[in-house]
Parts: structure tokens; sequence; C-alpha cells
């Protein structure tokens, strides 16, 4: 291999070789515990040092890198205590995941590294957000982020690399082409030559670096990062290198031919660049002797103390209480002073108030700035609070979730509209994988609120008519809020946007211009997890939220001998199960009334939730009623047998005859 020092001094060139070093000895120590059974996993990047201690050394300390499974190198060149590290590995207290999660799948305040997920595609948003953040605070700084030539193929890979082109953010996409994503070689993978050719479709630079040469590495980086952060953009990179092991051990290298692997051998960028500096006699064989001795005594002293600690214990409470960010609810009481207005209009007066209260909160969308949002609920936000807070995004709602993410990690708050709730499909895997679990996993808050227009009963068909809540509430460590008053609407999404947890918020189209309430005009907020009672009576029990708490009213405007409590849940998760179960001790009946399909609903887990706490209370069957089992309709006569409206009322006089 052909070095060029390009001007670096000598203490940084050995400085380079300590830190190659060091993970190069980790490493083959880790695979020894391994044989022994120490550690369940490990994922080599033996042979690919160069890039993550090149990238991690020019890089400022203050400045986030979002590493992957073969970037040991970031992680100690970042000196990150071994103990650590190796207590991470073998699921002890002491690591950074409390043994919830393995390997690399952690990230660190203290270290600015934000880890993967096994997902890999978010990670590029999350780095756009990250750099956004400090784009809209003017910080000179830049963010790198990781990822292999077989993620690239993934729709976040492109998302992200569209959005920090469009929005100049200061992002360095470093792509590990090592040559095999698990055992699929790259010639399966895509077809052309180079993918940092890929850069030309997005305006972005590029370059093709070798990713086995130290020296190129680090000056590239370092004269592209001094760069970046005086003229913010992104650039992509392609480091050329290989997998010398498996993808993971358990995996093994059959499926490589014997000559490639010799021909990377030779290559080998430790041991190339450590004869380099021999011969420059820039590395003494006494000081080489002395490194590895020091590297060898960390290495057993940090293990040894790894090995000490105690086995995790179980602690449910624990486990429970960390699946949240602790949130002290502050209450802001609404005001004396009110005006009528629909619900539309208290979304976006809350929104409003919002902004002005926290001037770090950005809300992103498609259309959401000069034109003010589908519903006009961002009209005018604008010329308000400006384009760097009232974003308008390409339509990727993947690494739009994502980037919020990146926002809320780098100490920003978002709030991300769906155009419609159904499209938050296209974003699933971030919602679910990466804002839902990042607090249980490493103690990371997602300060993202998602705000959902959804529902029916405005004929617009399957893909914009879904009420989908039960995609969420499903999942641990997402808060799901769904109001069906403008009052309601006004002071739970001020507390949504104070919440550091992710939160989706549903609004119903159908609502959002048909209901009208008087609502306190200055900030104000509403607990979440207390659901109100609209009705009290001794007969039966309503529970509703959404639109349906409407159609409900609606019956018992009709049917004035029914003597009823309605309980509108505004909050799906947390969910009022007191109050539920107080109603339901005193009626001894309970209907549930959703708009979502009836099997796998929320009425579904109230029901089951009934029948476990208050079934010696109960006078009759538990009903719920819902959708029919399809997707929404758009003809108005289908649409309108298609929700329970009319079958709610036959099945409470029904429930109420029992």
């Amino acid at each position: 291999m052909r070095y060029q020092n390009k001007g670096i001094s000598e203490a940084v060139q050995l400085s380079l070789y300590v830190n190659m070093l060091k993970p190069r000895m980790i490493e083959e120590k880790m695979l020894i515990l391994l044989r022994q059974g120490k550690i369940s996993k490990w994922f080599s990047g033996i042979g690919q040092e160069a890039i993550s201690v090149g990238v991690a050394m020019a890089m400022n300390e203050d400045e986030y890198i979002l590493p992957m499974h073969r970037n040991l190198g970031v992680f100690t060149t970042r000196k990150i205590p071994l103990y650590r590290l190796f207590a991470q590995w073998q699921g002890k207290a002491s690591g950074f995941t409390k043994g919830r999660d393995r390997s690399f799948h952690f990230g660190t305040q203290e270290y600015k590294i934000v880890g993967m997920i096994s997902h890999l595609g978010p990670q590029l948003g999350v780095a756009d957000g990250i750099a956004l953040a400090d784009v809209i605070r003017k910080r000179k700084k830049v963010t790198a982020v990781f990822t292999g030539e077989g993620g690239t193929s993934e729709g976040d890979f492109h998302e992200a690399l569209n959005i920090a082109s469009v929005w100049n953010l200061p992002v360095l996409f470093c792509i590990e082409n090592n040559g095999y994503g698990l055992s699929t070689p790259t010639n399966e993978q895509y077809n052309c030559e180079h993918l940092a050719d890929r850069g030309a479709g997005y305006g972005m630079e590029s370059y093709v670096i070798d990713g086995n040469n130290i020296l190129e590495v680090y000056s590239m980086m370092d004269r592209l990062c001094k760069s970046v952060r005086s003229k913010p953009r992104p650039i992509l990179l392609e480091f050329k290198t290989f997998r010398m092991r498996g993808h993971e051990e358990a995996s093994g290298t059959k499926y490589v031919p014997q000559d490639l692997l010799d021909q990377w051998a030779a290559k080998d960028p430790l041991e190339n660049y450590a004869e380099y500096l021999r011969n420059a006699e820039i590395l003494t064989e006494e000081a080489e002797v002395r490194i590895k001795k020091e590297i060898i005594h960390e290495i057993d002293e940090h293990l040894q103390i790894a090995f000490e600690e105690e086995v995790i214990q179980n602690n449910e409470s624990v486990e429970l209480n960390d699946v949240f960010k602790r949130f002290e609810y502050e209450e802001y009481r609404p005001n004396k002073e009110t005006k009528k207005i629909r619900l539309v209009d208290a979304i976006s007066e809350g929104l409003k108030q919002s902004m002005k209260t926290h001037d770090e909160l950005v809300i992103m969308g498609q259309d959401i700035a000069d034109y003010g949002g589908v519903f006009k609920i961002t009209d005018g936000f604008m010329e308000a609070f400006g384009k760097e807070r009232v974003r308008n995004t390409p339509i990727c709602e993947s690494a739009v979730v994502s980037a919020a993410m990146g926002l809320s990690i780098n100490g920003m708050k978002a709030v991300v509209e769906m155009q419609f709730a159904d499209f938050v499909s296209t974003g699933f895997n971030p919602v679910v994988n990466y804002l839902a679990k990042s607090h249980y996993r490493w103690n990371e808050k997602a300060d993202v609120v998602i705000r959902m227009p959804c529902g029916g009963d405005v004929g617009a068909g399957p893909f914009h008519s879904q009420t989908n809540e039960a995609w969420f509430t499903k999942t641990p460590g997402l808060k799901v809020v769904y109001p069906a008053f403008p009052y309601d609407a006004k002071g739970l999404l001020a507390t949504a946007i104070n919440d550091p947890n992710p939160v989706l918020f549903f609004e119903h189209k159908a609502l959002y211009r048909s209901i009208y309430q008087e609502v306190p005009t200055a900030y104000y907020t509403l607990p979440f997890g207390k659901a109100a009672l609209l009705r009290e009576g001794n007969d039966i029990t309503i529970v509703s939220y959404g639109a349906a708490v409407h159609w409900a009213l609606d019956t018992l405007h009709k049917h004035t001998e029914l003597e009823a409590d309605l309980i509108d849940l505004r909050t799906l998760a947390p969910l009022d199960t007191d109050t539920i179960y107080a109603s339901v001790r005193k009626t001894g009946k309970l209907i549930i009334l959703q708009e979502d399909t009836l099997f796998g609903g929320v009425a579904s887990d109230i029901s089951a939730l009934v029948m476990e706490n208050c079934f010696e209370y109960l006078d009759a069957p538990i009903k719920r009623v819902a959708s029919l089992e399809t997707p929404v309709p758009f003809a108005k006569t289908l649409e309108n047998n298609y929700l329970p409206k009319a079958r709610f009322e036959q099945a409470l006089l029904d429930l109420q005859a029992y």
C-alpha cells in the first residue's frame, strides 16, 4: 500500500496506529471469549479499522457519530472505558443498555455516539435531524453516519440523502463497502461501479476512498470536516474495504472465494501501516512492544472488572418504568376568556402557542409551510416563525420521522404532521422501532409528536380514512392521544409537546370543521390518562373516543330514557382504567364504541381488562361495536354501512334490555 502523510504530524500518525491497534486486539480477545461462551455474538470489523479510526479522529469530540456493528474503532477512539463496552457485550448493568440490547445497539450522549438498530436505514435520517439542529442553532459542526453497501438499497438511504441535499445539511454519509451483505456479494446488490456515483443524482459531492489506507482516510476526512464546518453541505463517501470474517461469527466465510480473501489479507490496514511506520522510523520495536503491553494490560484489567460484575437482576418495576422517560406534568390552568372555535382552530391555536412557548420546537410535514397544510392548520406559521422552524418536507415519511428523532437527540423538539394518518405506514419502522424503544434501550428520549389527521365519514376512501390507533397502542413506548372536542385537543396537544416521550396525536378530519366549543384563548395543558365523564347515569356504561363519542351523544339525545355514563377516553395510552372500572362497578353493563374495525382494536383490550378486573360486577356480557372488517369504502352508501353509527343504537338498546 502507498502511504502519503500529507503534512500529518508524526504524533498523529502514531496515534492513528495506536487507535487502530486497540480495536484489533480487543476483537482478537472477543473471538476467544466467544468460543468460550463468555459473550453470545460478535460482528467482526477486522480489516476495517482504518475507516472507523480515521473518521473518528478527524471529527471533534462534541460532534455526533452514528456507527454500525463493525465500527468498534469509533467507540475506542472516543475513549469509552473498556469495562463498559465489555459489560455491554455481556449484558451487564454497567453497560449502556442495562442488558436490554446487545453488541453495538446503543448510544451514549456522553461520547456523542448514536448506535444503530438492526433495521439499519433509520439512522441515516436521524443524522439528518442531528445536523438540522446544528444548522438551526448556527453551530459549525458536522455529523457522520455509517452504513454498509447492503444498507444503501434501503429506501431510508435514498430518503435521507434527498433530505440532506434539499436542506443542505452537514452530514457525511459513510458507506463501508466491504464486499458482502451477509452472504450476498455486491454484484447481486446494486448495478453500478461505485456507490459514490449515486451522489450525483442527489446533487451531492461524493468520493471513493481506499478504506484500508488510514492516512488517506484520515487526511480526506480531516479536510472534508473542516470544509463542511465552514460551508455546510452533505457529502457521500464510499470506503472500499473488505470483511475478512463472517457477517457475524456463526455465519463463517465459506461463500467467499479463497483468492479474494488472500487478496484482501495482503491489504490489511494495520499490518501495512505498522510496516510503513517502522520504515519511516516513527514506530520503533521498543515502542511497539510497549504499546501492545499497555493495551493487553488495559483489556485484561477492564475484562476483570466486567467479569466480576454480578449478572443483571430482573426488577419488574424498573423494567416497566424505563419504557418512558419520566415526565413531570406541569399544569397550566385555562384562562377565563374563551371563544367559540372549531376543532381545527383549537389545534392550530395550540400548536402556535406551543411554538411560542418552545423556541426550539420545529414543525415538519408535507405542504405545511407556504401552503399551510392541506387542512390549513399551519396557515401563517411560516411568516410567524420562519422557514427554519416550519419546514416543508419531501414525500418521505420514514426519513422525516427519523429526522425528528435526530432533532430530539440534539436537544430540540419536533412535531411531524402526517398529511393523512394512513401515510404513517411508510414511516412505520422508525415510529415503532426507533422512537418507541430508544428510552428503554439506552435512556434516550424521543421528544417527538406525530400529528395524525384520521378517520372516515368524509367519503375519502381506503387510503385517506383509516383510524389506525391500534397500530400504536400495541407498541410499548408510544403514547396515543385521541381528542373528540376542541377544548381537549388544545390542552392535550400542549401536553404532548411538553412530554419528552413520543406521542401519536390523532385528529379526526370529520370533526375539524363540524365541532365547535368555547375554548380558553391562552395557553393551557391537560393531563394524559384522564378520561372525561360526559354523561352520568346508572343504567349502562358507554366507553368511546374520537368521532364515535359524538355518535354516542347523538344516540343518547335520541333515547332520553337511557341514563348512561358516557366516558370519552381522550388518551388511549395511557388509558384511564380507573374511570372505566368505577363506572362499570356502578352500572354493571358496558358497551364500547370505536370507529376502527373490531378485531384487535382498543375495544377488545378494554373488554378484556374489565372482564379480568370487574367480572363480578357485570350483569350482562360486554358489547363491542365497531366498523366492518373491510377497508374503508368510498361511496357514501357503502361508507355509511361500514361505520358503526346505526349498529350502535340497536346494540345499546339490546344491552340495556338484557
